[in-house]
C-alpha cells in the first residue's frame, strides 16, 4: 500500500514539474560474464541517474541481455576510441527536456561507477539516449500514464 502511495506522489510531483518520470533502460553486452554482472550495471546507471538527472530513485525499469559474441556487432575503433569485446552498450529512452550538461554529467557518472564497481574501461561504454515526449508511456491499464 505504501508502495503505491509512492508512486501516486510521484506522479503527482512530475505532473507539477518537481520532479523528471523513469526512463527505460536497455543494456546489452556479450555474453561470458559473471551471474550478477548485468544488475551491477543497472544498479550503476540507475544510481547515476538519480545523482545526475533527477530520476526518481523507487522507479527502476530495465532490460539487461546478453548476446553471443557474432550478435553484438560494433566497431572497435569509431571515433578513434579502442573498444574491445567487453563493451556495454546503454541505451535510456526517457522525456526530453534536460539540458546538454545534464546528458554529459549523466555519461560521465554512468562511466565512473562502471569502472569503479566493474572495472570496465571508459572506452567500452556506449550510450545512447531516447528523448520522448510524456504522452508516449504507458505504465500499464492501457493508460497514458503522463498524458494531460
Amino acid at each position: 500500500m505504501i508502495f503505491f502511495a509512492l508512486k501516486r506522489v510521484y506522479a503527482r510531483k512530475y505532473l507539477e514539474k518537481e520532479i523528471s518520470p523513469m526512463p527505460l533502460i536497455r543494456i546489452s553486452f556479450v555474453e561470458g560474464k559473471p551471474a550478477d554482472f548485468g544488475g551491477r550495471i543497472g544498479d550503476a546507471v540507475h544510481q547515476s541517474m538519480v545523482e545526475t538527472i533527477n530520476c526518481p530513485p523507487l522507479d527502476r525499469f530495465q532490460l539487461i541481455q546478453e548476446h553471443k559474441r557474432n550478435d553484438l556487432i560494433y566497431d572497435p575503433n569509431y571515433l578513434d576510441i579502442p573498444r574491445t569485446d567487453d563493451i556495454v552498450i546503454i541505451q535510456i529512452t526517457l522525456n526530453e527536456g534536460r539540458t546538454v550538461d545534464l546528458k554529459r554529467a549523466l555519461y560521465k557518472r554512468i562511466t565512473e561507477l562502471l569502472r569503479q564497481s566493474l572495472g570496465i574501461r571508459p572506452e567500452d561504454v556506449l550510450i545512447n539516449l531516447i528523448e520522448v515526449k510524456k504522452e508516449n508511456w504507458s505504465f500499464g491499464n492501457g493508460v497514458a500514464s503522463y498524458a494531460q
